[in-house]
């Protein structure tokens, strides 16, 4: 039997070294971008449907709430991600026990953090909603919407987290239908739900939670039972490693704290907006609905490029630990072009079809055109955001978490923060805007300052992986030419 799983191992991931990286990296990428347009597709179904039942208080409930949806999906990309990027990085070391080990710990730590996070929804919701900035008019509803959110996270928790190592077993595919999957069923039960039976923001999060237990088990199915798996996920494997834990969440830190940051972020750019909402006169209500509209608009653009970063993360990763640098530095290379191309296009068709882009939500009047002003603004420098992502994915994937996290940290905390709480006091003085209309110029200063800092990082590590390859090819020769004296010697 091991050696049946040696060869399956060997059929599955050995071409992730020999083949071309073009060809893998669209195999690898693109049912994840579809994976991620359709679980981005189901965000935006989402907010038009409350918008069109419920008016500019569903889309505003969803934003209140965006921060601690965040921060679920943070914590599964602190195992789930990094117990991928680590297991890719064995499987390249032809370490098949340690990769099973690695799995069985990742959905251990997922089940853990589920169940705090759902401990939290139980006994310490006032405090969270009071941190994100929901006010008395918006309480009531957004505390049903979150507490069903929270109570039964762990569908998502663990059905997102082991989805990564679907396409690091070679099944990107299966990985891609599994999220189709939920997202379709998320789509169907929030029209029923919403629209049909009139239940609002609880049918909304209810409708998110049956989708999402639908993505889980095949993910589970597969990697317990799956007959062609290269690895499984066995009860062994899940005795807890706390050492094993701490690689885990040291791979997985980047994404857990962009996604903290995006959290945090969020919870200051909604409390930004009820303040200078209040002395607008779309108000405190509208701001949070239009700034919302551009967030889900802004994360339907970012889903495609998550996906490519799915796709380099199980290539760079392996050919990292199979220390095959130049194969390394290519596929760093074109994820980037990949993900240039991406956000281009959505740059494009955001700047040219606005009106009916924030239309589909519902808004329209004054609020349409706040929105609308603040869409293509916060978009302005789309085209080079693509680059910032892969930067970061890159130092994950070759479990550097340190540099990746410094990255993570750039645009997220130490640029657009505070930006945040500067622009709306500032701007006013030098532009004849609003602080309500300066909010939206964070955005793209804060992607110029991140892109730059991120080539500082990337230029070194560019160098050093040329240096590698130059070194490779010169070892190789001299080691050839040691092994054919050897044989000659013997004969």
């Amino acid at each position: 039997m091991a050696e049946v799983a040696m060869k399956r191992q060997a059929q599955s991931t050995d071409r992730l070294g020999t083949e071309k990286i073009g060809k893998l990296l669209m195999e690898f990428s693109i049912p994840a971008i579809i994976s991620m347009i359709f679980n981005a597709i189901y965000n935006l179904v989402d907010s038009v449907f409350l918008g069109q039942a419920v008016g500019a208080v569903g889309i505003s409930v969803t934003q209140l709430a965006f921060p601690i949806q965040i921060i679920l999906m943070g914590m599964s990309a602190l195992a789930g991600q990094g117990g991928n990027a680590l297991a890719a990085i064995q499987l390249g070391q032809d370490k098949l026990k340690e990769v099973e080990k690695t799995l069985g710990n990742t959905v251990l730590l997922l089940i853990v953090i589920s169940a705090v996070m759902a401990l939290i929804g139980i006994f310490g919701m006032d405090p969270l909603l009071r941190l994100v900035g929901t006010t008395d008019e918006l309480y009531d509803q957004t505390r049903i919407f979150v507490g069903i959110i929270l109570v039964f996270n762990f569908v998502s928790t663990i059905g997102m987290g082991a989805n990564n190592f679907l396409r690091t077993e070679g099944k990107p595919k299966l990985a891609t239908f599994t999220m189709i999957l939920g997202t379709t069923v998320c789509i169907v039960f929030n029209y029923l739900l919403v629209m049909v039976l009139g239940w609002g923001v609880a049918g909304s999060a209810a409708a998110t939670i049956i989708g999402q237990a639908c993505g889980m088990v095949p993910v589970l199915w597969y990697l317990i039972a799956g007959k062609d798996a290269v690895f499984r996920l066995r009860l062994k494997c899940m005795r807890p490693d706390f050492r094993l834990w701490g690689k885990i969440m040291s791979l997985g830190v980047a994404s857990f704290v962009m996604q903290v940051a995006a959290s945090i972020i969020n919870i200051i750019l909604n409390q930004t907006l009820v303040r200078y909402g209040a002395l607008d006169p779309i108000g405190s209500a509208g701001a949070l609905s239009a700034i919302g509209v551009a967030g889900r608009v802004n994360s339907f653009a970012f889903m495609p490029c998550v996906g490519v970063a799915m796709g380099a993360q199980t290539l760079i990763g392996y050919n990292y630990g199979a220390r095959l640098w130049k194969r390394v530095r290519t596929s760093f290379l074109y994820a980037v072009i990949f993900a240039t191309c991406i956000m281009t296009f959505f740059f494009a068709l955001i700047h040219i079809i606005p009106v009916p882009i924030v239309n589909m939500f519902g808004i329209r009047g004054d609020l349409e055109t706040f929105c609308v002003f603040a869409l293509q603004v916060m978009t302005a420098l789309f085209p080079i955001v693509g680059f910032q992502m892969m930067g970061s994915n890159y130092f994950q994937s070759s479990g550097q978490p340190l540099k990746a996290a410094i990255l993570s940290l750039t645009r997220q905390v130490l640029f657009l923060i505070p930006l945040i709480l500067l622009l709306p006091v500032v701007l006013p003085n030098i532009l004849p805007i609003t602080g309500l209309q300066a909010v939206p110029f964070t955005y793209p200063i804060a992607d110029v300052l991140s892109a730059l800092t991120t080539l500082g990082f990337i230029i070194p590590e560019m160098h050093r992986l040329n240096r590698r390859a130059r070194e490779e090819k010169v070892v190789a020769p001299q080691v050839a030419g040691a092994t054919e004296n050897l044989e000659a010697g013997d004969k």
